[in-house]
């Protein structure tokens, strides 16, 4: 049963539903009035004064318009102004639309889970063209895209067969503006402070900014049009954390002094500052050349580089039964809860450690795209060339300090917490850098890695309209076309321990040392930070390589080339009294995908157990597709849609790249990898969508869509894989047992789905369509509920994290809600947005580059935004202030394992402020 108190949204919605229905229709929409708007000059084709809306109510309606005019079930975010979405980014605009939610990664809104599957189910586009991504996979880091440079963003729900590169739960459209459309020059310019509220620590400030300039021509025969804008930002990386070791798991007899066996357990906890900046720059520009009506170029470049720097500096205590051989660890007084979780006590007799960690991160976006668009009579021909590409590099480096001469023992008091910050307060003093030398730990003195990525797509799209013979009146015209793709990814990770120079032990010199961080928070006090890269250069030794055997599966290059042929009927015509609108059509994709990589061979010599690999296979899907948008009485709108859906496989889990050895006792052999020979995820999908709209401002709606998942990719360990090929030179020991064909394989592979359901409430209301005094006050606000019959086996590096039982789908969030409330009149604009979303399966990044699964705690997220706009008639026409705050409530992200009272991590990024001028001219 759902819980009433979680429900109010939902309850509001059907309540304004139902409410608007009855009484806006009879409503009519009156033309705004003048203190709403900002009148311009007439234009040579009419005597009459042009009413141009601006702020949150114009890209509402841009957005309600977008909406109402697809024959697809969409949801949209438009620009209230050039170089101005409503938010800070543009995960965080996509976050409030209904069916859409955001996962955090170091405090921003990053990537976006659509109608509850993970971000590997939905595509991105960038002006009709699929985008390539920094990240090791396919869904973008929407982080990369400065929101400033983006005038709208489009997601379809539903597909149609001319949507080319179409995801299973979502396509998101990101476009920038097209120049020959707007009537006459614009330009904007606009520079924000910004800072975070947790303010300076060691070598960072707390501060930043964000600089952003646009500017629009055309013509005056609009033959021409330019665009330009560039987007520049340095962000402060400020966090406090908390987290504990995994697995927790239970304890056996006699493992731990003064803990009863079978009482779950956590070996370790680590509390950290981490401090830095992110700085990104980003070019759009767009160039438009119309010499006919016949012909239309379109030129669309986008380039964006961003550079992350970051420190951490971390206390550490291992409370597991090793103790790098300096005595029998003890736990005293502990403290275990009704579920027999572990949850504080005195860890007695353990060695901690002080740790710096450095990342530097470097991302490149590069992409253009070439549009032509020619009418001859009646036909409608476009050819269009893109490519795109990005590179990621960074550098990871970690190097160790404990209290010497050792052992430096110590009592460490724990109180683990699942709604706080959790806490270990130890007993010696740690803050002296004097006293802490660089060292042998049981850690290792050090450990760097130095992954590369690099993701280059090419496309080549060629599409015709035809119209069709008068005798068929229910179709307007066929859209044909084909659209090759050529996609390259690959990734190499080189790796290797950070070791001690020539003078042995040292303590770190004065002239790297930033200065002490407090750990407060987390009961430590303070603790030294310092210049890692400084330190390893000065008194260690880092040689990364690819070639030992864990390493091997991390380098892989896989490569996709994509045909996909389409036909698609549109449909403009009556049954009976109602209107339709709408198209079916089929899409037909031809799949070669492969991939190039390396196993590690244990059978073979030293020396020689990297080997070559090349797998792959080829594959063709048909996906038909039907959409109807019946046009009712009194603006309303009923839409259907059917289809059959794909998502293209992860594309690490197509790595050929893999470990391989034979058991010498049992002659079975056995490994683990990647898997290219993996089908797509394949649906069958069902949306109904009932909307109600009251002129251009405003709309309800409610949807419902079922997705019936034919497969889905589970990564498990399966008997009976053939390793024939594998084995062809391998000669068994003379005392080995004869060597097995077939054993036991780790790897990601296809199975049974599902079913996945939803039900999303939409309202956007100007509360003027019930009372006058309500002037300039409005709300938008969604809910959404999801379900899944899915479960997956949790992947092997992930069930210290989840368990070892079934867990519900990654991404997947039961309740979703969003409001947004403005009031906007007269120049002046206030907002409040919340979003909110109940606990998921998270994927996040794991200390050795690979993906793991978490649960996550339902997060929300509160953001406020205040502005004037100054009227021509102050002399300051054209400009605004603004002043922006997020994540007010400081809400913190945290994660467990299985249960929330045995938690993961804690991690507080603080509340964002923003001060800025914007000037439009």
């Amino acid at each position: 049963m759902l819980n009433p108190r979680r429900n109010l949204l939902s309850l509001a919605l059907a309540s304004a539903i139902g409410f608007a229905a009855t009484s806006a229709n009879a409503q009519t929409t009156e033309p705004d009035e003048a203190d709403d708007a900002t009148p311009t000059a007439t234009t040579e084709t009419s005597e009459l004064d042009t009413v141009v809306v601006r702020g949150i109510r114009r890209g509402i309606e841009d957005a309600i318009s977008v909406k109402r005019d697809s024959t697809s079930i969409v949801e949209a975010i438009s620009s209230e102004d050039i170089g101005k979405l409503p938010d800070v980014s543009i995960a965080e605009s996509l976050a409030r639309l209904p069916g859409l939610s955001a996962q955090r990664v170091a405090g921003r809104a990053q990537v976006i889970s659509v109608r509850g599957l993970s971000p590997d189910f939905s595509t991105t586009l960038l002006n009709g063209r699929e985008m390539v991504s920094t990240g090791d996979n396919r869904s973008v880091e929407f982080d990369q895209y400065p929101s400033e440079l983006i005038s709208g963003v489009t997601v379809y729900k539903t597909p149609d067969a001319r949507l080319v590169g179409q995801g299973l739960t979502g396509t998101l459209d990101m476009q920038t503006v097209r120049p020959l459309n707007f009537d006459e020059p614009a330009g904007v310019v606009s520079i924000r402070g910004q800072h975070n509220s947790l303010g300076n620590a060691a070598d960072a400030s707390g501060y930043g900014e964000r600089i952003n300039a646009s500017y629009i021509t055309r013509s005056d025969d609009r033959r021409f049009g330019f665009s330009i804008g560039y987007s520049h930002s340095d962000t402060p990386i400020q966090e406090n954390q908390v987290g504990l070791y995994e697995p927790w798991q239970p304890i056996g007899d006699g493992w731990r002094p003064g803990v009863p066996t079978g009482t779950y357990y956590s070996d370790g906890i680590k509390a950290l500052r981490r401090t830095g900046n992110t700085e990104r720059d980003g070019v759009m520009a767009t160039l438009q050349f119309r010499p006919s009506n016949a012909w239309t170029s379109t030129l669309d470049l986008f380039y964006s580089e961003a550079t992350q720097v970051s420190t951490a500096n971390q206390f550490e205590v291992h409370i597991g039964d090793y103790n790098g051989g300096y005595g029998r660890l003890e736990v005293t007084n502990p403290s275990i809860n009704g579920d027999g979780t572990f949850t504080g006590g005195v860890a007695n007799n353990v060695y901690p450690l002080v740790r710096g960690m450095y990342n530097h991160r470097e991302d490149e976006i590069s992409a253009f795209g070439w549009n032509n668009a020619f009418n001859l009579g009646s036909v409608e021909l476009v050819a269009d060339v893109s490519y795109s590409k990005t590179e990621r590099d960074e550098v990871l480096l970690e190097n160790n300090t404990q209290l010497l001469p050792a052992p430096q023992l110590d009592s460490v008091a724990l109180d683990f917490r699942s709604d706080g910050f959790s806490q270990l307060d130890p007993g010696r003093d740690y803050s002296d850098p004097g006293s802490l030398y660089l060292t042998n730990t049981i850690y290792g003195s050090g450990y760097g890695k130095t992954p590369r990525v690099e993701d280059e797509l090419r496309a080549l799209r060629l599409d015709a309209s035809v119209p069709v013979p008068e005798s068929l009146g229910w179709l307007v015209d066929v859209d044909l076309g084909v659209n090759y793709a050529d996609r390259q990814k690959s990734k190499w990770q080189p790796e290797g321990n950070i070791n001690l120079g020539a003078q042995g032990e040292t303590t770190i010199g004065a002239d790297l040392q930033y200065g002490l961080v407090d750990l407060g928070f987390a009961g430590v006090g303070m603790i030294p930070s310092w210049n890692v890269p400084a330190a390893v250069a000065r008194y260690m030794s880092f040689i990364p390589v690819d070639n030992l055997s864990y390493l091997i599966p991390k380098a892989w290059r896989v490569d996709e080339e994509i045909t996909t042929g389409y036909a698609r009927a549109n449909i403009d015509t009556q049954w009976g009294s109602v209107p339709v609108r709408g198209n079916f059509g089929v899409q037909v994709q031809r799949v070669d995908q492969s991939s190039t990589s390396r196993y590690w061979d244990s059978t073979r010599p030293d020396g020689d157990n990297v080997q070559p690999i090349t797998r792959g296979k080829e594959y063709t899907d048909v996906l038909p597709s039907l959409n109807l948008a019946f046009s009712l009485t009194d603006d309303q709108t009923l839409r259907v849609a059917l289809a059959e859906q794909i998502a293209r496989p992860r594309v690490d889990e197509l790595r050929a790249s893999l470990e391989f050895g034979v058991n010498t006792a049992t002659g079975e052999p056995g490994g683990s990898g990647g898997n290219p020979e993996l089908d797509p995820w394949r649906a069958y999908a069902f949306d109904v969508s009932y909307e109600k709209y009251f002129g251009e401002r405003a709309y309800v709606a409610a949807a419902f869509y079922y997705k019936d998942l034919r497969t889905y990719i589970y990564t498990e360990s399966r008997d009976g894989y053939d390793f024939s090929d594998l084995l062809v030179d391998y000669v068994p020991g003379p005392n080995e047992p004869p060597t097995q064909t077939t054993g036991r394989f780790t790897a990601p592979y296809n199975g049974e789905g599902g079913s996945l359901r939803g039900l999303e409430l939409t309202a956007s209301l100007p509360l003027d369509l019930f009372a006058p005094a309500l002037t300039g006050f409005g709300i938008v606000a969604s809910a959404s509920f999801n379900d899944s019959d899915i479960t997956i086996p949790p992947p092997p590096n992930a069930q210290s994290s989840v368990g070892s039982e079934e867990i519900m789908l990654p991404g997947l969030s039961k309740r979703v809600y969003n409001l947004t409330a403005y009031y906007e009149r007269n120049g002046f604009e206030a907002r409040i947005s919340q979003r909110k979303r109940s606990d998921f399966v998270g994927e996040i990044g794991n200390f050795d580059g690979d993906r793991t699964l978490r649960y996550v705690v339902g997060e929300d997220i509160t953001d406020v935004q205040v502005s004037y706009a100054f009227g021509d008639h102050t002399g300051l026409g054209g400009l605004s202030v603004l002043l922006q705050a997020s994540n007010i409530t400081d809400e913190s992200y945290r994660t467990y394992a299985g249960t929330r009272d045995r938690p993961l991590e804690h991690i507080e990024w603080g509340r964002t402020w923003l001060l800025g001028l914007n000037y439009r001219f």
